[in-house]
């Protein structure tokens, strides 16, 4: 089974930027979709961003042309790179794989937007 473990998170003025990793401790080259999830305090896990093996991506509405998902199979990583970032973004950041067979969720990486 593949473990995710996601960092990179933190405390970040509104304007600002971060960079998530998500490193799986087996290979992503197969897997055709990598997905961002993040969960907010008091709401439901949501989807941001996914990226196919082949490059194509997609956003959730509410990040889009601010948000960048990349992954590189090499090292068995998957990215998101937020900019602009807002005080609605707040949340626990998560990856997984695509589709109905998911790994076990990681424990996320904190966001936090906040002056």
């Amino acid at each position: 089974q593949v473990q995710l473990v996601e960092s990179g998170g933190g405390l970040v003025q509104p304007g600002g930027s971060l960079r998530l990793s998500c490193a799986a401790s087996g290979s992503i080259f197969s897997i055709r979709t990598m997905e961002w999830y993040r969960q907010a305090p008091g709401k439901g896990r949501e989807l941001v961003a996914a990226v196919t093996s082949g490059g194509s991506t997609n956003y959730a509405d509410s990040v889009k042309g601010r948000f960048t998902i990349s992954r590189d199979n090499a090292k068995n990583t998957v990215y998101l790179q937020m900019n602009s970032l807002k005080p609605e973004d707040t949340a626990v950041y998560y990856c997984n794989r695509g589709g109905p067979y998911r790994f076990e969720w990681g424990k996320g990486t904190l966001v936090t937007v906040s002056s």
